[in-house]
């Protein structure tokens, strides 16, 4: 009898672990709160990197699919000082597919292909432990019990409470997010700024980020270190409230890069929290987590990478483990618990480490930094 497995989110972890099971022909339950695939912005575009992201979707036999769908020239990145003095200019060479970007939404929709999403089925609680197995509750008041349940439902999940008493915690950044459509026939001179890739701008303790997506979009990031209710005097709600006081806070920076904030549509406040970066738990029969429930970090380009990839081995090791039984079931749980900690803890300290310098009293570390983690 196969075991009953519920992934819990539809993030790229989620979807990974999966749709890995799915190629194996093993049954796997996908619970997503959001009544649909569309019902919020999937957010911006990710570097899916060789050895991780990539893996994973080789793991789902998916490799090819994402090859098309990828930019290889998004890997291209532009660094220019806050008087518009371009500091680095680097060109991926013809190629080059270490790290190519694609959409969020396009890589969600890569991943669902065939997989059967239960949306709308807000997770309230997970209980291990029960006679019948894990049992989980529904916002709905729903109950339903699995043999394992695995926890895919980001920073504020919902299953994380089942192994571990942790929360997030406050980095002292904050990332407010804009965005700018249709940039080439509207903006022109911000598209030929930004380039095919990503533009920074690094000054004390602040730094401007665009980053380029398909069809003409561009996701910008003011980014500053300050306490978390940096906003109480504004309406987050009043886009031109909200300009103004970023305009100020990055006063005296060359005015090409304050149409980045000129031009944007609206802007959401997004404080980065992370998880202890060695985070572990006592293991817990019947449940377990991936990707930011586990070990929330900065975005760095690391997040979903590690996520996707927990996601395929987990399920890979599932597929074709020992055997259908509990005990074998939970072995195999236990082994990718210990194996996902130590590489996640190592990413954690380089992401938190990489924060600390991008966001830094000395903009130099930030480009100190660029140049240690670009090929020349």
């Amino acid at each position: 009898m196969r075991q009953r497995i519920a992934v819990v989110g539809s993030g790229p972890a989620g979807l990974a672990f999966a749709r890995v099971l799915h190629r194996h022909d093993h049954p796997v339950t996908v619970l997503e709160r959001d009544p649909a695939p569309d019902a919020r912005p999937p957010g911006g575009t990710l570097d899916l990197h060789e050895g991780l992201g990539q893996l994973a979707l080789d793991k789902a036999g998916l490799l090819t699919e994402f090859q098309a769908l990828s930019r290889p020239e998004g890997q291209a990145m532009r660094i220019l000082d806050t008087d518009g003095t371009v500091l680095r200019d680097w060109k991926p060479r013809p190629g080059d597919r270490a790290n190519p970007e694609i959409d969020r939404r396009q890589l969600r929709d890569l991943l669902l292909g065939p997989l059967d999403v239960r949306w709308g089925q807000g997770v309230t609680q997970v209980v291990p432990g029960t006679r019948d197995g894990v049992l989980v509750h529904f916002a709905d008041g729903r109950q339903e019990t699995f043999d394992l349940v695995i926890g895919a439902d980001g920073a504020r999940s919902r299953v994380r409470p089942a192994v571990s008493p942790v929360t997030p915690h406050y980095t002292g950044v904050t990332f407010v997010e804009t965005s700018l459509d249709d940039v080439d026939t509207r903006h022109p001179g911000l598209a030929r700024l930004i380039g095919d890739g990503s533009l920074a701008v690094y000054g004390v303790n602040r730094a401007l980020v665009a980053q380029r997506n398909s069809g003409g979009h561009v996701k910008v990031y003011a980014q500053f270190r300050a306490p978390q209710a940096w906003h109480t005097h504004l309406d987050l709600t009043d886009t031109e409230a909200v300009r103004s006081s970023l305009l100020a806070l990055f006063d005296g920076w060359a005015a090409p890069v304050l149409d980045l904030l000129r031009h944007g549509t609206a802007f959401v406040n997004r404080p980065l929290h992370v998880l202890p970066v060695s985070h572990t738990w006592t293991h817990v029969p019947g449940v377990t987590l991936l990707g930011d429930a586990a070990h929330l970090m900065p975005p760095l380009g690391a997040g979903a990478n590690l996520a996707m990839l927990e996601g395929a081995e987990l399920a890979e090791s599932i597929a074709m483990g020992p055997g259908p039984g509990p005990g074998d079931l939970d072995a195999t749980v236990r082994a990718f618990e210990e194996k996902m900690w130590a590489r996640a803890c190592r990413w954690a300290k380089m992401t938190t480490a990489g924060l600390e310098r991008l966001v830094s009293p000395d903009p130099a570390e930030a480009l100190a930094l660029f140049d240690q983690v670009q090929p020349s």
